[in-house]
C-alpha cells in the first residue's frame, strides 16, 4: 500500500515533532517534511510533493494564511492551529483549506481521520471551528434567509424550473455573495459555482447578476430587457 505523504508546517518544533509522531503511528502515513513557516512550507512542498499539508495559521515570516493560496495549488491543506476566531476560519476556507482543526479538540485518531478525509476531498472540522463557521454563515446569509421566506421566491423557483441546488445558489447570489464565497458556503469549487450560475442565468433569461436577482425577487419579468 502506498503511504499517504504528509508535510507539517508549524513554527513550534515541539508541535511539529508531536504531530509527526502521531501521524507515523498510522501504517499508511509518512511525514516527508517539516517546515517552520509558510515560505519553507512552499519550498518543501515543491520538492517533496506531499499528498496533504498540515498548516499552522500564525507563524513568523510568511504565515499560514499568506501561504495558503499558493499551497492549495499543489496539495490539499488541513489547517491545524490554536487560532479559533470565526473570521480566520472563514478566510482559510475561502482561500481553499480543506479542513480546520483547533489544537486540544482532537484525538490522535481524529487527526489521522482528518488527514485521510482532506486527501479525499471531504471537509473536516473540530467543534470550535465548525461553530465559528456556522455563526459566520448565519450572519452573512441573513438577507438570503429573509428572501427565502417570501412567497414570490417559492413561486419563482417553480416558474423558472431551478433545481434545489440552483435555488440555493440563486439565494446566495441574491444575498450578495461572490462566487468565491458561494463556493466556500456550499463546499464546491468556483468552477462548479460558475457552471451553476450559467444554467441559472439561462433559465432566468438573464445576462447579469443584477438582472437575475431582479427576476428572482419578482421585480422583473422574463422577456423584459435589463442590464446591470
Amino acid at each position: 500500500m502506498t503511504a499517504l505523504r504528509v508535510l507539517i508546517a508549524d513554527d513550534n518544533p515541539v508541535v511539529r515533532a508531536g504531530l509527526a509522531s502521531l501521524l507515523e503511528t498510522a501504517q499508511d502515513m509518512e511525514v516527508v517534511a517539516l517546515a517552520a513557516d509558510g515560505r519553507e512550507a512552499l519550498s518543501l512542498t515543491r520538492s517533496h510533493a506531499p499528498d496533504v499539508i498540515l498548516l499552522d495559521v500564525r507563524m513568523p515570516g510568511v504565515d499560514g494564511i499568506s501561504a495558503l493560496p499558493h499551497l492549495v495549488q499543489l496539495a490539499p491543506v488541513l489547517m491545524l492551529t490554536y487560532s479559533q476566531e470565526a473570521e480566520v476560519v472563514r478566510e482559510a476556507l475561502l482561500l481553499g483549506a480543506g479542513g480546520y482543526l483547533v489544537h486540544g479538540e482532537f484525538t490522535p485518531e481524529d487527526l489521522v481521520r482528518a488527514v485521510r478525509d482532506v486527501r479525499e476531498g471531504r471537509a473536516h472540522f473540530t467543534t470550535t471551528a465548525a461553530s465559528a463557521l456556522l455563526a459566520e454563515l448565519r450572519t452573512s446569509s441573513q438577507p438570503q434567509r429573509n428572501v427565502a421566506r417570501s412567497p414570490e421566491r417559492l413561486h419563482n423557483s417553480v416558474l423558472f424550473g431551478l433545481s434545489s441546488r440552483e435555488v440555493e445558489i440563486m439565494d446566495l447570489i441574491a444575498s450578495g455573495m461572490s462566487n468565491q464565497q458561494i463556493a466556500a458556503a456550499c463546499f464546491i469549487s468556483e468552477k462548479t459555482v460558475k457552471n451553476h450560475i450559467n444554467r441559472i442565468f439561462a433559465k432566468l433569461q438573464s445576462t447579469s447578476r443584477s438582472e437575475a436577482i431582479a427576476r428572482w425577487l419578482g421585480t422583473a419579468r422574463p422577456g423584459v430587457s435589463g442590464h446591470g
